[in-house]
């Protein structure tokens, strides 16, 4: 099976689990016929071959982002206008979705940058509070509730041909949480951790050039 016959399959098989814990909503965007075509076509596009890729790995998706096409840190309008894929989902944009682009671009356009990495989450599914965004971290009961899940996850998606070297991790915390897993069960020799793309687009919009020549730089660690 080629890179892509493995994605499509996980993803377009996850099914929606029960999520009872203070309050916190979850999104499951692969239950969407839309979505599951999205995905069909996105991965067929980009990934149809045998090639590892470097794993860049984010929280868990955001509502406007994977939550809501089923392609991590890809909005409608990106997933039309830089990945060439028709959709019904609207025009709704989003931060990071915006900067990943960025890097894409810059690192020589996203048929090159998706030959060399993966997009994914450590939870593959949006979760909401109160109609926001929420991080699987933002609460330790829901952090520790989910993460056999999230070892489940990992687990099942280095299968689809992972660089196991090192793996990129955004956001502190959440290198934070998956250093002691990435310990125990041995997923990746090493954890390159970077600033999270809705960080640098809210807080350190000024300085982008410099992060997105960061994410780079990392992905260039190994050298192609």
């Amino acid at each position: 099976m080629s890179f892509a016959d493995k994605v499509i399959k996980y993803f377009n098989g996850l099914k929606t689990p029960e999520l009872n814990l203070n309050q916190t909503e979850l999104l499951n965007p692969y239950s969407s016929k839309e979505v599951k075509e999205i995905v069909r076509k996105f991965f067929r596009k980009f990934y149809d071959d045998d090639n590892e890729r470097i794993f860049i790995i984010g929280i868990n998706p955001g509502r406007f982002g994977g939550g809501l096409t089923g392609i991590s840190f890809t909005d409608p309008v990106a997933l039309r206008e830089q990945c060439g894929i028709e959709n019904n989902l609207g025009n709704q944009k989003e931060l990071s979705s915006k900067f990943i682009y960025s890097v894409a671009i810059r690192f020589g356009g996203v048929e090159k940058f998706f030959s060399k990495v993966f997009l994914t989450a450590l939870y593959p599914f949006a979760l909401l509070k109160k109609g926001k965004n929420y991080n699987y971290y933002d609460d330790k009961v829901l952090a520790e509730y989910l993460k056999s899940e999230i070892v489940k996850n990992i687990k099942s998606q280095i299968k689809f041909s992972a660089y196991r070297d090192f793996a990129i991790l955004l956001g502190k915390k959440n290198a934070i949480y998956f250093e002691p897993l990435n310990s125990e069960y041995k997923f990746f020799k090493k954890i390159i951790v970077v600033e999270h793309p809705r960080y640098i687009m809210q807080y350190k919009l000024k300085n982008a050039d410099t992060y997105i020549n960061k994410y780079i730089e990392s992905i260039n660690s190994l050298k192609f």
